[in-house]
């Protein structure tokens, strides 16, 4: 059973940790309003938009950088608990240091259930916002978008092909659609570049080819400019890698169903984020056992010493959590890997700091 100062622990733990996502969301924010006023100024962005942004940002922000406000809320109290000998006192009084762990594992498990409910249904919905306001009004770079070398099952009987495609004037280069009749190939259209026709609401195809496949014969066509009608729309073109963060988990795991049949590009980006739905919650406990392990004790330096271990270590957190994103990205390092791989790390260094915190 819980005892008073187990309370006071779990009081302590997520009391600082609501008061540093308080403290710094907020500057976070204004760091943000100071570098792209210009922007909104340049593009005239609505009031609301703007609301709606940073109402998206707040929960985008926090998601991201969650590691050092827990690490930072925990290292805090705990080593205000070390100078004060609160903790000495603790286990001078016969609690074995497993047991001094207790509570902050049971707060850890509060904060655990709620970022997993809040990446599988509030993160989604703020990211979609954050990054659809961000491409239109902030940044209209294709860093969002696959534009090139694109092979996309798009319904049961047709697949199509682009090896490149350019956002801005919604084109694409060496476009290819294949129309199968079970495995049999009816027909096949190739172009030098299609092109969406936003005022005539057509594809326009330069350089159109089209040959037929009959049982005993076969039909070629030719024009120079064609303008006709798609299963798909332009967009098809360049998926958004972004697209598996905005949706919830069952519409995430339809959508990458959907992908893999279709043979996305983008397969491994929807798979590791579906991986880190699961593994974000579980990081708190490992990132607990770490700050416990290393601010429970008063050392040299004070708490000062404790903080700025606490920056670096959250910050290197982050930093293997997008570089082997990045991995997963470009090389063909596995999604599940990607995702729990820098858990693991980090799960073997809270191990290590935990012994020697026991001695």
């Amino acid at each position: 059973m819980l005892k008073k100062i187990d309370f006071y622990i779990i009081k302590r733990y997520l009391a600082t940790f609501f008061v540093m996502l308080l403290l710094f969301i907020p500057i976070g924010i204004m760091v943000d309003v100071a570098e792209k006023i210009d922007k909104f100024k340049e593009k005239e962005v609505p009031l609301d938009a703007i609301i709606d942004y940073y109402f998206d940002f707040m929960w985008y922000f926090g998601n991201l950088l969650y590691p050092i406000f827990l690490f930072l809320a925990i290292i805090w109290f705990t080593s205000k608990l070390a100078n004060n000998s609160e903790i000495i006192a603790i286990l001078s009084s016969g609690i074995s240091f497993n047991r001094y762990l207790r509570p902050f594992i049971v707060a850890a498990s509060f904060v655990s259930f709620l970022a997993f409910l809040a990446g599988m249904f509030i993160v989604p919905k703020a990211s979609k916002g954050f990054n659809e306001f961000t491409y239109k009004y902030i940044s209209r770079t294709n860093n969002d978008r696959a534009s090139s070398n694109l092979y996309k099952q798009i319904n049961d009987n047709e697949f199509i092909y682009v090896s490149g495609y350019n956002q801005t004037r919604k084109r694409g280069t060496d476009f290819t659609l294949e129309h199968f009749d079970g495995e049999e190939m009816k027909f096949k259209i190739f172009s030098q570049t299609i092109r969406w026709v936003e005022k005539d609401s057509v594809f326009r195809l330069i350089n159109y080819r089209k040959r037929t496949f009959m049982e005993n014969n076969e039909l070629y066509e030719q024009q120079n400019l064609k303008d006709t009608l798609f299963d798909f729309e332009i967009n098809d073109l360049t998926p958004l890698n972004y697209k598996a963060e905005t949706l919830s988990l069952q519409k995430l795991n339809e959508f990458i169903s959907e992908e893999e049949r279709s043979g996305s590009p983008l397969i491994n980006i929807h798979l590791l984020v579906r991986h880190k739905r699961y593994s974000i919650p579980l990081s708190v406990f490992i990132l607990t056992i770490i700050a416990v392990a290393v601010s429970s004790f008063k050392r040299r330096g004070g708490m000062g010493v404790n903080l700025a271990f606490g920056i670096i270590a959250g910050f290197t957190f982050i930093f293997f959590d997008k570089i082997f994103g990045v991995l997963v990205d470009k090389t063909d390092l596995s999604p599940a890997i990607g995702a729990w791989l820098p858990l693991g790390i980090f799960g073997i260094l809270g191990i290590v700091l935990l012994s020697y915190a026991k001695r």
